[in-house]
């Protein structure tokens, strides 16, 4: 007989596809991007990387009043200026909610054809919560 012990403990709810606790988090996350994120606003992060994954730039927007963050095109310039071979956006949910928003999903998708348009990958987009991050690439969505 073989025993099966659950994955999740009992009566919690399950994670979702594609998040990744706070204590299992790569260097990337763990020591570049997390300590940039405040944690009563909103913020967004533009960070390229050439073919050997070197860090070029790292380029920051932060929210509005509103605490949705707009990538202002200064940014983008700056991020673009760098050269960089792929990207990887991440931003953070001061609310806690590790799940990405409609709006989360249209900007990834848009960054995603604007920067393949220019021969640049967004290699990942991270959502940080407290708990941990949300990867589009972990969750098939990139």
């Amino acid at each position: 007989m073989t025993r099966y012990d659950p994955i999740e403990a009992p009566g919690a709810e399950p994670a979702a596809p594609g998040f990744m606790p706070r204590a299992e988090e790569d260097d990337l996350a763990r020591l570049l991007l997390r300590p940039c994120f405040p944690s009563d606003a909103e913020a967004l992060l533009i960070a390229g990387f050439d073919a050997f994954d070197r860090l070029l730039c790292l380029e920051r927007a932060d929210g509005d009043r509103s605490g949705r963050c707009v990538i202002a095109p200064p940014v983008w310039r700056a991020a673009l200026d760098a050269k960089p071979a792929q990207i990887v956006m991440a931003h953070n949910h001061p609310s806690g909610i590790g799940r990405p928003s409609d709006a989360d999903l249209a900007i990834t998708r848009e960054s995603a054809r604007f920067l393949a348009l220019l021969g640049i990958t967004l290699s990942d987009h991270l959502i940080f919560t407290a708990e941990g991050h949300f990867s589009f690439w972990r969750a098939g969505l990139l």
